[in-house]
């Protein structure tokens, strides 16, 4: 395998947590509801994935255990902010946190375990193409899975009555009650779903990227995913450029100790999250944009009339 071949497998592997995060906080937000507790689900489901793959001694039921943990968090902020109505914000502040709790406990029985890693599933003929035939065509079913799941998104929000009426329900929850269209179920839909995508980038985390149990191993990505969601101005295409965009910023750091240029790893370790920084305070400036496409409920609260 060739040096650009390398580099540009692991700033796909860095990228797809990323995509299957952000992708999953779109429709979320696409549907009036802002969820802060991506970390904390991705976190639950890179708990949840390992310590199913390690029971079992499959890979596979390690996924089922990601998205399970997941699907499981989102439904708990669900309750809390449809049925409840409690504060969006607050209530994902607190899902992080009890997510990065939770996991700790769970996965202190695993810590020092081996990891049981997916396998990767390379299509014959299309992976031996020069440079992109591994990056592409021989990675296990997760990338794969992130990619029809991004190509899904796209495809049910803008060409299907469904999307319509999760981007309606995101615009204006008032008319859409209004019209007959179910707001509460929808939304509930969009934040399991938003749940199943989180758990199944953390359960990459702990079966694929680095295939073992830490502690706080997501590192700060779940917020990096909802970043990414507004650099994408909330359209699925540009959360793809976005992700692997972000991946090759992740990476950068280890390529740069190996060539030893001397840059502080403190600071390359900082990096992705300056990147992040500056990223929104350059969209921010942009109104015009924001205004455009970013839903209007947003964030509000929908209570139906009694």
């Amino acid at each position: 395998m060739g040096a650009a071949e390398a580099i540009l497998l692991t700033v796909v592997t860095a990228a797809v947590p990323l995509l299957l995060a952000a992708i999953g906080e779109l429709v979320v937000e696409r549907s009036g509801v802002l969820n802060l507790g991506v970390e904390g689900m991705m976190i639950m489901g890179a708990a949840g994935g390992f310590a199913a793959a390690t029971l079992s001694g499959s890979p596979y039921i390690g996924i089922f255990g990601g998205l399970a943990a997941g699907i499981v968090m989102a439904a708990l902020f669900a309750f809390v902010t449809l049925f409840l109505v409690a504060n969006q914000v607050a209530s994902g502040l607190a899902l992080s946190l009890l997510g990065l709790g939770l996991s700790g406990i769970i996965g202190e029985p695993f810590v020092g375990t081996p990891g049981t890693k997916l396998p990767a599933l390379a299509v014959p003929v299309l992976s031996d193409i020069p440079l992109v035939g591994k990056v592409l065509f021989a990675q296990d079913i997760l990338v794969y899975a992130a990619a029809a799941i991004t190509f899904g998104v796209w495809w049910f929000l803008y060409r299907t009555r469904g999307g319509l009426i999760v981007r309606a329900v995101g615009d204006n929850h008032g008319s859409a009650h209004a019209l007959g269209y179910p707001v509460i179920r929808v939304r509930l839909l969009a934040i399991l779903f938003g749940g199943a995508c989180a758990g199944l980038a953390g359960a990459y985390l702990s079966l694929a990227y680095t295939p073992l149990w830490i502690e706080n191993m997501t590192a700060g990505r779940g917020w990096i995913a909802l970043a990414l969601v507004v650099f994408a101005s909330w359209l699925p295409a540009r959360v793809v450029v976005g992700a692997l965009l972000f991946g090759a910023v992740s990476i950068l750091q280890f390529h740069a100790q190996a060539m030893g240029l001397g840059i502080p790893s403190q600071f390359l370790s900082s990096l992705p999250y300056l990147v992040t920084i500056l990223v929104l305070v350059l969209i921010s400036s942009n109104r015009s944009v924001l205004r455009v496409n970013t839903p209007a409920s947003l964030g509000r609260p929908f209570v139906p009339d009694r």
